[in-house]
């Protein structure tokens, strides 16, 4: 036995709550996962798993376990790369985990420029306005918008998003154009954001001075998911708030239109984000950096527009 992959699995089985997760997160067999921690479990002369027909839970003697053998194995992550080129030269996989709108329009576009920088990395890009669970998902690092619900995790802000209130010239033609926030409660209708985690519905949101709007409705239609949200925009279904990344293309081409522009809407600042007991490898490092790059570019790049 392989002590060290086998450490390394049962890591895995533990963060990610079953062999089948574990298994899938790893590109092994799942009796390749079993076999390797019972053989540790042998090893040891004690149970570190229990097991049910749908989650392993964690014995005391595993729990304990379990936190000496991630120090130790990132300890010898550290080793490695220091007795390699591995800080100059990052390489190998790297899991990461982003936000629709910002996939398609800031990372996508620019990922070219990464792996020109770091042609040794390999780029594992799970798409998804949902917050996945990192640990459990096996995943190095996510990006997404908004204030952190768990405070356990490690974040740094790398930037944010500016919202404006659009619609589609054909949506204004039929219902026409408001001229204040209140108007669009009374005489439109709103296409809202819902959170793909609870449902619930987000405001659109109206800042002028100190006089502060919060609209939810009449609305026609509810997305959580940002792209179809947009595409629900431009086909005229209502009025919504988007960024100013993904207006752009579309004031360009005119199928959509800004609405009460002396009205503003607060910042959605952008973090990346990664759990606090994983080794912040020099591959996480280089893409962190660079998406903190790329946002502060980009920005400047709207605000010169």
């Amino acid at each position: 036995m392989d002590q060290i992959q086998a450490m390394r699995i049962f890591v895995r089985v533990v963060e990610a709550g079953t062999f089948t997760r574990a298994a899938d997160s790893l590109s092994l067999p799942k009796a390749t996962v079993t076999k390797h921690v019972q053989a540790l479990e042998a090893r040891l002369r004690v149970k570190l798993l229990n097991r049910t027909t749908r989650r392993v839970t964690v014995t005391p003697d595993g729990a304990a376990y379990y936190d000496r053998t991630v120090r130790l194995l990132t300890d010898l992550d550290d080793i490695e790369a220091s007795m390699t080129n591995a800080r100059a030269n990052p390489r190998g996989r790297l899991r990461v985990d982003v936000g629709t709108a910002v996939a398609q329009l800031l990372i996508l576009p620019h990922l070219a420029d990464f792996h020109a920088r770091y042609p040794d990395i390999q780029v594992d890009l799970g798409v998804s306005d949902r917050m996945v669970d990192l640990i459990g998902d096996n995943v190095d690092c996510v990006i997404r918008g908004g204030e952190l619900a768990d405070q356990s995790l490690v974040a740094r802000r790398i930037g944010s998003l500016e919202f404006i209130t659009v619609a589609s010239p054909g949506y204004l033609a039929r219902q026409g154009t408001p001229a204040h926030p209140l108007e669009i409660e009374q005489k439109h209708l709103c296409v809202i954001y819902s959170s793909p985690q609870s449902g619930r519905h987000y405001p659109l949101e109206f800042h002028q001075g100190s006089e502060s709007i919060e609209i939810t409705g009449p609305y026609r239609l509810s997305v959580n998911e940002s792209n179809a949200y947009l595409t629900s925009l431009v086909a005229g279904l209502g009025v919504g708030q988007i960024t100013t990344f993904q207006a752009e293309q579309h004031f360009k081409a005119g199928t959509l239109v800004q609405l009460l522009p002396e009205w503003t809407q607060p910042l959605l600042p952008v973090y990346v984000v990664y759990p606090p007991n994983r080794h912040l490898s020099a591959k996480v490092r280089a893409f962190v950096d660079w998406a903190a790059e790329l946002f502060e570019r980009e920005t400047r790049r709207h605000a010169a527009g």
